[in-house]
């Protein structure tokens, strides 16, 4: 699969930005700014899993989290109101990143609309490509950041995050996270959320 000489370019500049990340994630020995090494797995997933996405997909997948440490949990209320308000304000500042970068590169106004659509998560199960995004997000999350997440929460929790998380899925998505390998625990959980 080729990337055009734009797409080269803005991955290079979502990169750069995603390195500022002062947060760090040690993966295989190695230290890594997380949102870095977030967008690296996002793009590889879906490399895996829709391979033939088209360019403001890819796009979008690389820039999914831009800059997200700018804007902190704890500057919002600790309870699901506050939780909602600050993923609703993240779609917008990952919009806006993201498009003045594209806009850098010299994309067309048509891409960078089509990446702000995807990057706000407008019609979630209508919409091809915010679908199979979602997918790509849940199958990250699944992949890298579950069994870390088992390791700090109860059973009850677990169960009904894999529960949301499966709703948001498509069929597709659902039997690649099905092949991929869990902890026995991580499994049973997957198992136990699946048949509730």
């Amino acid at each position: 699969m080729g990337m055009s000489k734009k797409l080269s370019e803005a991955f290079k500049l979502f990169d750069g930005a995603n390195a500022q990340d002062p947060n760090k994630e040690v993966f295989e020995g190695k230290e890594y700014p997380k949102e870095l090494l977030y967008a690296v797995r996002m793009t590889d997933i879906l490399n895996e899993f829709e391979p033939n996405a088209s360019e403001a997909l890819r796009l979008t997948a690389r820039c999914q989290h831009i800059c997200r440490w700018e804007i902190p949990r704890e500057s919002y209320e600790m309870n699901r109101v506050g939780y909602l308000k600050w993923r609703q304000d993240l779609k917008k500042f990952h919009a806006e990143k993201a498009t003045a970068l594209l806009q850098k590169v010299g994309y067309d106004q048509e891409i960078i609309d089509r990446v702000s659509f995807l990057l706000l998560k407008k019609q979630l199960k209508k919409d091809e490509e915010t679908q199979t995004l979602e997918d790509v997000i849940c199958l990250v999350f699944l992949k890298y950041y579950y069994e870390p997440f088992l390791a700090k929460h109860d059973d009850d929790k677990i169960i009904s995050i894999i529960q949301k998380t499966w709703k948001k899925m498509s069929p597709k998505g659902h039997a690649a996270a099905l092949a991929l390998s869990f902890s026995d625990r991580g499994s049973a959980l997957v198992s136990k959320a699946l048949s509730d």
